[in-house]
Parts: C-alpha cells; sequence; structure tokens
C-alpha cells in the first residue's frame, strides 16, 4: 500500500476533523459617534457573510463593543466572548486586525494563550495570521507592540492639545453642572436652580448637616444625591471662575483618571461665567468643611467592620442597612441596623424598620443551624441578607440556597443581659427608696 501524507492546516487539527467549527467575530469601533456606529454595523455585516461563507465554519455571532477602547479591559463584548470560550461554545475568532483586538500586548499575548488551551484560534484578516500558527505568536507579539506604541503615541498627542487648551484657558470640554446650562461650550445660570445652590450654601454656613439639607431639599420636590450635594459645596464654577487640570489620566493602558495633587500644573481662569454666589461665601464654606472634617474625622484609622457590615439589603428601597446606637449616651443604649435611606431621608421615603442586633444574631444562629451566632461562620457562608417587609429576614448562602425567617419581639426582648441586670437594679433600688419614705 502506497504511504499517503495529508498536511492539516491548523484550523482541521481537532478531535473530530468532520464537525463544524463555531466561528464567530469580534469588531470594535473606537468612539461613539455616529459615523463610527455605521463602521461598526457594516463589520458585522461583512463578519456575518464572511463566516458564513467559509465550509465547515458555523456562524456563531458577532461580539461588538462600541465606544471602547482596546487598551481596556472592561469591553463587555469582548468579556462575554471570552466566556463563551471557556464554556466550549467557540472554535474560532476572526477580527479585524491587531490593533482592533488589543493594544496592550501583556494582555493580548495572556488572552492568546489562554484560548489556545482552550483549543480556540483566532484570525487576524489585517494581518493574515493565525494566532496558533508556528510563527503566530511571534508575529503577533510584534504587532502588538507597535500597536500599543501606537496607542501611547495618540493618547500624548491628545493629552498635549488638551493641556494647551488649559494654559489657555479653555476648558476643552464642560460637564453637565447644577444650577447651569451648556451653550456652545459656555455656561449660562438656570435662575431656578441658581436659587437651590445659594440655599445649600446658606444652609450649610448656618450649620445644617448635609443629610439634613437632603431632607430639606426632598421636602421641596429637588431630588439630588448626597455625592452631589458635597460636591456643590467644593465646586469653584459657582464663583464664576475654573480651576482646570483637577485631574489627570494616569496612563494610557488603564485610562484611570487620578487626582491632580501637584504632579501637574493647574490653571486658574477668573470671571470666565457668571456667578451664582460670591468667593467670600465659597471660601467660608471651605473652611467649615475642613472644620467639620476635623472635628469629626479626628483619626484615619479604619474602623474594624461589624459582622453584618454590607450584608443586609433593604427589600423596599434596595439601600444597604447600617448600625446605629438608639439612646446613645444613656443606659439603655443598644445597636440596632437600620435602612440608610430611611435613617437619612424618613419614613415617607422608605418604609423600612429597624432591626435589634441581638435579633439578627438570633435569627442568624436559627438560619447556620448552630447552637450560638458566630461571625467567622456567617461570613463563610452567607452572602446577603434581604429584609423584603416587616419581621422579614431572607438569608441567601453562597451555594445558592435561602433561608426564609421571621421573628416577633418585644421591646423587652431586645434587651441585652447589661441591660436586664441593670432595669432589676434600678427596680430594687427605687423599691427600698420607697420602702423607706413609708416608713
Amino acid at each position: 500500500m502506497d504511504k499517503r501524507i495529508e498536511k492539516l492546516t491548523p484550523m482541521t487539527i481537532r478531535d473530530n476533523p468532520f464537525t463544524w467549527l463555531n466561528a464567530a467575530a469580534y469588531a470594535r469601533v473606537s468612539s461613539g459617534k455616529e459615523s463610527m456606529l455605521q463602521s461598526l454595523s457594516a463589520q458585522i455585516s461583512y463578519y456575518s457573510g464572511y463566516i458564513q461563507r467559509h465550509k465547515g465554519w458555523k456562524y456563531a455571532g458577532v461580539y461588538a463593543d462600541e465606544a471602547c477602547t482596546g487598551t481596556k479591559a472592561t469591553r463587555p463584548e469582548f468579556q462575554r466572548m471570552l466566556e463563551d470560550c471557556r464554556a466550549g461554545k467557540l472554535n474560532i475568532i476572526v477580527t479585524k486586525s491587531v490593533s482592533r483586538f488589543a493594544r496592550n500586548t501583556v494582555t493580548l499575548l495572556l488572552v492568546l494563550r489562554e484560548l489556545r488551551e482552550l483549543g480556540v484560534a483566532v484570525f487576524f484578516e489585517k494581518e493574515n495570521v493565525w494566532s496558533n500558527s508556528g510563527e503566530g505568536e511571534l508575529m503577533v507579539t510584534i504587532l502588538a507592540s507597535y500597536a500599543q506604541e501606537e496607542s501611547r503615541s495618540v493618547s500624548e498627542n491628545c493629552k498635549w492639545r488638551i493641556r494647551k487648551r488649559f494654559a489657555e484657558g479653555d476648558p476643552f470640554c464642560l460637564n453637565f453642572l447644577y444650577g447651569y446650562r451648556i451653550e456652545n461650550g459656555a455656561l449660562h445660570v438656570i435662575p431656578d436652580e441658581a436659587e437651590i445652590v445659594r440655599g445649600i450654601f446658606a444652609d450649610f454656613l448656618a450649620g445644617m448637616g448635609v443629610d439634613t439639607i437632603l431632607k430639606k431639599l426632598r421636602a421641596q420636590g429637588v431630588k439630588m444625591g448626597r455625592n452631589c450635594l458635597k460636591g456643590i459645596l467644593r465646586n469653584e464654577k459657582f464663583t464664576g471662575d475654573l480651576l482646570l487640570q483637577k485631574t489627570y489620566i494616569a496612563d494610557h493602558l488603564t485610562k484611570r483618571k487620578v487626582v491632580n495633587r501637584g504632579q501637574l500644573p493647574m490653571y486658574h481662569v477668573e470671571g470666565n461665567h457668571e456667578a451664582i454666589i460670591d468667593k467670600e461665601t465659597f471660601e467660608r464654606a471651605q473652611a467649615e468643611i475642613a472644620e467639620r472634617h476635623k472635628k469629626y474625622h479626628p483619626s484615619t484609622a479604619p474602623k474594624p467592620p461589624y459582622p453584618f457590615t454590607g450584608m443586609i439589603r433593604c427589600g423596599i428601597c434596595g439601600d444597604k442597612y447600617r448600625r446605629k446606637i438608639t439612646a446613645a449616651g444613656t443606659k439603655y443604649a443598644r445597636p440596632v441596623w437600620i435602612c440608610h435611606t430611611f435613617n437619612v431621608l424618613g419614613k415617607a421615603v422608605c418604609s423600612s424598620q429597624q432591626i435589634p442586633e441581638s435579633v439578627l444574631m438570633q435569627q442568624a444562629a436559627i438560619a447556620l443551624c448552630i447552637p450560638d451566632f458566630d461571625a467567622g461562620d456567617l461570613a463563610a457562608r452567607v452572602s446577603e441578607i434581604l429584609v423584603p417587609g416587616a419581621n422579614q429576614l431572607i438569608f441567601v448562602f453562597k451555594d445558592g440556597h435561602e433561608v426564609v425567617q421571621t421573628w416577633q419581639t418585644s421591646r423587652r426582648d431586645c434587651w441585652t443581659p447589661e441591660m436586664r441586670q441593670r432595669a432589676r437594679e434600678d427596680s430594687l433600688r427605687g423599691h427600698r427608696m420607697r420602702g423607706g419614705t413609708e416608713q
């Protein structure tokens, strides 16, 4: 019998070469502009036809990211594609070029090596390179290095342009700012909102706290978040000035924005637009913020978390429960857990109830089937505790099952042993005093 040798391409080396290969494409555009989104649509259409024209390939869809950068790992469709590869749903990925797939060389190589172990090959159409061919990884490494350097060069050019405009007093771009509307790159005062901003500064300087101001605004029908209000109190733009380059991008790979603490120059633009508050009021507010921070945050040392910290979620508003001491400073003080929204904005916004910590510990022990509460056991086995309604708790375990608990308690049931002992002593002391008076 004559010996017959057949050369198998990388795409036919499989456990069973006669099965269909699930092929998908990855596409990405770097901007959310309409022209770019049209380009994305064209890419999806092109690769749909490209895959279906290949014999033995089964079309498995197109993964497409919009307005994302190739240097970031947060691309949702890219991550979904990798998950599908890990689940064995894909054998082939087709993409336009190395720069479309990833511009971070290290990330690219890690992804390609993982895909190779999973038996998934990537074809870069522009470079005509298969990732699992003999010279594929070397070629892709060289091309990815060029793509990463190109990304760095583009990033540096953009930074230079932005910083040049900052030096000329041009804010480059303005984001939404309560109290102003943006027209043709300029800030214009909105009278109604400006009055609210003035009221916020006046109330703060009169001694009101952020949460109290929020309650007042809520009563007036103004919906505003805590961070938004705190941002208003710190924003110099309400004085008519601009402080440019307060933040900057750390590097072109992570795109992480960091606060400028002297690493780069800042630019102060005076009288850029109409002011809502005067500078004296703003400076007084900054001094008050610093004074309150010094008073209420004397130590920067982190406090150890309580057993239920970050674990209890309100079923009415979705906010987290926090620990609070009721009757603080008295002998009847006791810890309870209370919904943050209810605590700040009141029952009109969230009608949840507070839960004594002793009740939580008791119910947790029952749900965990242990004789006494154990914080370590709770953390190891329970992922979340839901409070769907009055006197109800749902313990969500990390293995997926849930335990529903109901509880009833009176005021006396919530007392700690120390509180009961003090009550007995007070009662006995009062009995003795009454007996002495009667004699």
